[in-house]
């Protein structure tokens, strides 16, 4: 029946589902950067604590409604909310266009956790276990389901991604005496070799390098003068190369 539908329908309905899930990807990021549980209630103001309505749930357009305030008492709305929801409606609307159908949506799925996943580790230099073996098992399911790339290349790219950053992160460790990698992005380059293969694997860690360069230059150019001690969300960089290469390969 799915396969039935008109191409125009998927960007749309990826689209939607993105903004619905974009939504819950911000107030996982938020609460899980604070210690907090994302199963603990409802979503709640931030200032006066008040539980949100239906109506001011609703993505994208209870931030436009409400002019991004609380009704109640104007707090602010954090702005990582109406960001992290577009980017989860352009993942969808961009899967549904290069990949009409079954690919399309795996591509959306696998793409929707890497923005989890970057959110979380953008907010708190962390990359949760549970979103990278969440990823791995729907890449698995997707070369199973017989999705390109096959299923040897995807075993391989999993093995060979965190095997290569963790001998990265090992070097770094014995050579400078301190940690410049965080555990997880290993595991989450290995999830990543698992959905795209490992031909891609080099594109990605060129294109999040190059975007890491970028974000130092800026820095500089700004007045701001990077330190051996500064971080970068390594994990956000990849997960956001790593949908840019399923883009250009879908």
């Amino acid at each position: 029946m799915l396969a039935a539908l008109p191409s125009i329908v998927w960007p749309i309905l990826l689209g939607v589902l993105g903004a619905v899930f974009g939504s819950f990807i911000a107030t996982l990021a938020i609460r899980w950067s604070q210690g907090r549980s994302v199963a603990v209630g409802r979503s709640s103001c931030d200032g006066c604590g008040r539980t949100l309505r239906l109506w001011e749930l609703v993505p994208l357009a209870s931030f436009v409604t409400l002019r991004g305030r609380c009704s109640r008492c104007g707090t602010r709305i954090a702005p990582s909310h109406v960001v992290t929801e577009l980017l989860g409606a352009a993942i969808g609307v961009i899967a549904g266009l290069v990949a009409p159908g079954f690919e399309g949506v795996a591509g959306a799925v696998c793409g929707w956790l890497l923005l989890a996943s970057g959110a979380v580790d953008l907010a708190a230099f962390w990359l949760p276990d549970r979103l990278t073996i969440t990823l791995a098992i729907a890449a698995l399911v997707g070369g199973i389901a017989g999705a390109a790339p096959d299923l040897t290349e995807r075993l391989i790219g999993g093995a060979g991604g965190f095997a290569a950053l963790w001998l990265v992160a090992a070097l770094y460790r014995n050579i400078r005496g301190r940690t410049g990698l965080g555990g997880g992005d290993p595991k989450l380059f290995g999830a990543i070799g698992l959905w795209l293969g490992w031909r891609a694997l080099p594109i990605v860690l060129l294109i999040a390098s190059l975007a890491g360069l970028a974000v130092v230059l800026v820095m500089a150019a700004t007045g701001r003068r990077p330190s051996a001690t500064d971080r970068l969300p390594l994990g956000t960089l990849l997960a956001g190369a790593a949908f840019l290469c399923w883009t250009l390969s879908a």
